[in-house]
């Protein structure tokens, strides 16, 4: 399935539309040690998850969460474009604002030539 096919949370593989549900759940913080094999995002080891107290704004679950379908974000096409490309990454942490992913550090292999 290709980037382009994923316009909708619905249209998204049950792992995928877990990982949308669990960055609008955290709203604000983060999510560590997440692991994408085969483009998919594996959940059966939950990442480690660091909520961030946001003074001002609502620190509660995002409200797209309570939704079943809905169009996604630019932000959530670029993640999951990635996770197509590069099929098997190491997520550090993934940066999470207004439950959308604004920031990801992956391990990476320096090649010296």
């Amino acid at each position: 399935m290709t980037a382009t096919t994923h316009r909708t949370k619905h249209s998204l593989s049950p792992a995928r539309r877990r990982l949308v549900e669990m960055m609008q759940e955290v709203n604000f913080g983060r999510i560590e040690g997440l692991y994408v094999r085969d483009g998919e995002p594996v959940l059966e080891r939950t990442p480690n998850i660091l909520r961030d107290i946001v003074f001002g704004k609502v620190n509660a679950h995002n409200p797209a969460r309570g939704k079943d379908d809905f169009a996604l974000k630019e932000q959530l096409v670029e993640l999951f474009d990635l996770f197509d490309r590069e099929q098997s990454v190491t997520v550090e942490s993934l940066v999470v604002q207004n439950g959308l992913p604004v920031r990801m550090t992956v391990a990476d292999v320096c090649r010296v030539t």
